[in-house]
Parts: structure tokens; C-alpha cells; sequence
């Protein structure tokens, strides 16, 4: 492939680079900054904001493949913020898909597109999208989906993925957060109620865009669908966590409050937070509250069958490459 990547200097991304370029491909990458371990890889970077098209039209000129995933993610902030990056950088991306003949567009998603604030056990891609939603980065995502998805034609072949709770070393928001509450003590357990989740380690979530652009061509049974991505093993929610704060040697959570204690302080905090414009994200919101008690996993069957996706990194061999990048050494 001649492969643009945006975002490819972040979590996901950087390791969609590393794994084109370990099979041959030619690689580039779009992202706001410039990353010196990308130059080291040899990565020929461009730099820009995904709202800016004539920027994306550069950096995808004599591409032939596009991974789009790059977007702006968080629970709090303001909706034009999450429109320019997800929406308005999607229709970008496929103008520059449309503009320079790219053949292939693998989208990543989120799950988040389809939560509705209920338990989603087992779900599959029949799923609908919910009629309201309680926080912009899945709103915002939802509409850069549909439009991905919506764009797939005999000359541009599109695909969604839908990775779920990507985590590993170099992750930047999951793992951080948790570690850093872990440390303070400010982190609660929320409900008592065993919720599974499944989670998804960053290479193999890397691994699942690789195989479906090898599979992407207008026409084929990968096109113009979405998929969930997962490592296919749902885990209650507060194993998960404590697990994670196991491998930066933090005691496990012990304390806790109710669900509604939590979705009231969510109401609070979303109301200050919008009246005294406050800077930063609110400790608690609605969404964060939901998320974090209810049980939502899903089904790999059609990734499995259509891309051919099987995890190859467990959850204990992830573990312990976590535990070594937090230790500061190299994975083991």
C-alpha cells in the first residue's frame, strides 16, 4: 500500500504505522504535530488540522489507501470543537479520498456510536443508532460514520471499525486517567452491580484495520460495512481496572458510590461546568455515569468472518507489556 494514516503520531495510529510498515508498505502520516519517532521510522509527516482540506488534499496526494483516525475524543467540551474534528474532518477526508482516486477508507469508529445508556450484551452491527445522545464525541462520531459508510461506491470502498476500549502502552487517555485517580485516591467504584465490558489491546485493534484494507475493494463483502473490534473476552468493568492499576503496582479500588449518586453528580457537574465555564472536563457527567454501570460487549462474529480477525495478543501477555512500559522498560 501507499498509505496515509491521520493521526498517525497518536496511540492507535502510531501503531497502524508500525504495523504497515513491518509488512513493506509506504507510509504517511497527517497529524497536528510533528513526531520524531515517525522520522526515526521514516514516515514522510505532514502536518495540519483535520478541518483544513486543502491541507488533507497535500498530504493524500499518490495515496492509494486512507486510514482515517484521527478525531477528537474526551466527554466535555464545547460541540463545534467535536464537529470540526469529526465531522467536518471526515467529509475532508473522503474529498481527498474522492479528489486524488483513493480506492480504499478505512474509518475508525466507536462503539459509543450505538450506546443508548442501556446494557448492550452481546450486540451486533444490526444495532441502531440512538435517537439522542448525552455527549458530543459520540454524536459528532455517529454522523462521520453514517457519512463513511454512506460514501461507499464503485470507486471508493469504505469500512467502519469500531474498536472498543483500546488500551497498552503508549495509550494516552484510558490508562492515564486510571493510573493517575489509582495514585490520588480519588477513584470510586460506581454501583455494585457486575457489569462486563470487553476491551480491545492496542495491536490488535491496530491489526483489525490492516486486515480489513486487505480485504476492502468496491464490491466486496467488507464494503460499505461496520464492525466491532474487541479482544473477544467481556470482563466485569471493575476487574478490568483494578488490573490495570495491578500493573502500576496501585491497590485495587475499594470504596464506592450508588448509580444514582454518580448520575446526580453528573447532572451537577454538567450544569457548573456549563454555567461558570469552567476549563478542563468535569470529574462526572451523565454519559461517564452510564458508561460506567452498565454491562457493554459485543460480538466479533462478523469481524471474525468477513476480515478474517482473531486477537493474537491475550489479555495476561497485554498486561504484562503494560506493566513494563509503566515501569519504564522496554515490553517484554
Amino acid at each position: 500500500m501507499r498509505a496515509l494514516v491521520t493521526g498517525g503520531g497518536g496511540f492507535l495510529g502510531g501503531a497502524i504505522v508500525r504495523q504497515l510498515l513491518k509488512q513493506g508498505d509506504e507510509v504517511r502520516s497527517f497529524s497536528r504535530g510533528t513526531h520524531p519517532e515517525l522520522g526515526m521510522m521514516g514516515v514522510e509527516q505532514f502536518r495540519g488540522d483535520l478541518g483544513e482540506r486543502e491541507a488533507l488534499l497535500r498530504a493524500a496526494d499518490g495515496c492509494d489507501t486512507l486510514f482515517h483516525v484521527a478525531a477528537k475524543a474526551g466527554i466535555w467540551g464545547p460541540y463545534r470543537e467535536f464537529f470540526r474534528a469529526n465531522v467536518t474532518g471526515t467529509e475532508n477526508v473522503l474529498a481527498a479520498c474522492r479528489r486524488h482516486g483513493i480506492r480504499r477508507l478505512v474509518y475508525t469508529s466507536s462503539p459509543s456510536v450505538i450506546f443508548d445508556g442501556r446494557d448492550l450484551e452481546g450486540g451486533d452491527e444490526t444495532l441502531p443508532y440512538p435517537t439522542h445522545y448525552e455527549a458530543h464525541y459520540p454524536k459528532t462520531k455517529a454522523q462521520a460514520e453514517q457519512m463513511v459508510l454512506a460514501a461507499n461506491s464503485p470507486l471508493l470502498a469504505t469500512v467502519s471499525l469500531r474498536p472498543h476500549l483500546i488500551w497498552g502502552p503508549g495509550d494516552n487517555h484510558l490508562v492515564p486517567r486510571i493510573v493517575a485517580k489509582g495514585r490520588n485516591g480519588r477513584l470510586r467504584r460506581i454501583g455494585v452491580r457486575p457489569c462486563l465490558v470487553d476491551t480491545v489491546y492496542v495491536d490488535n485493534a491496530a491489526q483489525a484495520h490492516l486486515l480489513a484494507a486487505q480485504r476492502l475493494f468496491p464490491g466486496s463483502p467488507v464494503a460499505g460495512n461496520c464492525y466491532f473490534i474487541t479482544d473477544g473476552r467481556p470482563i466485569p468493568l471493575w476487574e478490568m481496572v483494578n488490573r490495570i492499576l495491578a500493573a502500576a503496582d496501585i491497590p485495587p479500588v475499594t470504596r464506592g458510590i450508588s448509580t444514582g449518586a454518580a448520575l446526580a453528580a453528573g447532572v451537577v457537574c454538567e450544569a457548573l461546568w456549563n454555567i461558570l465555564s469552567l476549563s478542563g472536563e468535569p470529574p462526572m457527567t451523565r454519559f461517564m455515569a452510564r458508561e460506567l454501570t452498565t454491562s457493554h460487549w459485543f460480538s466479533t462474529v462478523a469481524a471474525g468472518r468477513d476480515l478474517d480477525y482473531e486477537p493474537t495478543v491475550s489479555l495476561e501477555e497485554g498486561l504484562l507489556m503494560l506493566r513494563a512500559w509503566l515501569k519504564g522498560s522496554s515490553p517484554p
